[in-house]
């Protein structure tokens, strides 16, 4: 994690220097987030969550705006916020947005900038973070390998980018791991949102064989539920959606990231920075979600077998690997099957 040591050297400075500015933080901080999808949808959804944890506690005024969508909108949006309301921070995800986020951001150098990107950070002022959850995504792939009975395991992604392959692939590897011999059916569906097209391409890969469905997106546990299949979740503990089906699932969380920065801007030491090593199991950003029901009825060996790797995974002990490239005989619409 190459960040890690700049981080510890800022959070050190800001501790000799600041002392307990940050505990003493007075006033909440006034804090604005931009989604370009609706809050019912995981990603933003897990940012919404954490930031409404932080207003809850009192740390920050927070507002939104939602559904502001991929046609030119998140521009103008940034820009009223900035120049009539002026945050102190600004959070978001970018992804779809970037060259708008960064024009904007780069025009009110006094306003933290914290977004979702696939891209670095800027200074003075834009902070980057992305959901690093590939290592719970490869522990459901071990409960999926071990649990399906036909041996196919069903996964729809989003789009076939870095940001969701390296969740995919790392899911596929925790299935190889318990199951060698499983096929696993990947398909894209070519949107952040859109639970319809990936209820028909989770449909699709049951008629294939597939007894369980990996959710990267939103959408096909309502299938596993309608077929009476497992199902795993993504991003959110989602088990609530339909607890019969839905096992458990990579849980992000991004409070340890919202926090991080609210301690920085309040202490007057924000700075741009790549904040991936937050959303990782060993910072608190990402974890497995609960078993719920499930850990009445799975084999204890099993769970203990996920639970030891997962041991190790945050012990430094284990590393699943960052495979970021689309996954092989991953299904696309309108493209040919890649690489298979």
């Amino acid at each position: 994690m190459k960040l890690r040591a700049s981080f510890l050297l800022v959070l050190l400075i800001g501790s000799l220097v600041l002392g307990s500015a940050v505990s003493a933080q007075d006033e909440p901080l006034t804090v604005f987030a931009a989604y370009a999808t609706p809050i019912e949808e995981p990603w933003d959804g897990v940012i919404h969550a954490a930031l409404q944890a932080a207003a809850d506690a009192g740390r920050i005024v927070y507002t939104y705006q939602d559904e502001i969508g991929y046609s030119g909108d998140m521009e103008i949006v940034l820009r009223e916020v900035a120049e009539d309301e002026a945050p102190a921070i600004i959070f978001g995800d970018a992804f779809g947005n970037e060259e708008a986020v960064r024009r904007v951001a780069r025009d009110y150098p006094e306003i933290a900038f914290v977004f979702g990107s696939g891209l670095g950070p800027a200074q003075p002022n834009l902070s980057v973070f992305d959901n690093w959850i590939h290592e719970p995504a490869y522990l459901s792939g071990m409960y999926a390998g071990a649990l399906t009975e036909s041996g196919v395991v069903g996964v729809v992604g989003g789009y076939p980018v870095p940001e969701v392959n390296r969740i995919v692939n790392a899911f596929v590897q925790g299935v190889a791991e318990s199951n060698p011999e499983a096929t696993v059916l990947v398909t894209f569906i070519n949107s952040w949102f859109d639970p319809a097209a990936a209820q028909e391409a989770a449909l699709a890969q049951v008629d294939a064989g597939a007894d369980i469905l990996f959710a990267e997106r939103f959408g096909p546990i309502d299938v596993a539920a309608e077929k009476g299949l497992l199902a795993f979740g993504n991003m959110s503990d989602q088990n609530a959606l339909a607890p019969e089906s839905v096992v458990t699932g990579p849980v992000w969380d991004m409070g340890p990231t919202v926090n991080f920065v609210i301690d920085q801007v309040a202490a007057g030491s924000y700075t741009g920075l790549d904040l991936k090593d937050f959303s990782m199991m060993a910072y608190g950003g990402a974890s497995l979600a609960e078993l719920h029901g499930f850990a009445d009825t799975l084999d204890p060996a099993l769970v203990e077998m996920v639970s030891a790797r997962e041991q190790e995974i945050v012990d430094g002990l284990f590393r699943v690997n960052i495979d970021e490239d689309v996954p092989a005989g991953a299904s696309v619409p309108g493209e040919a099957t890649i690489g298979g």
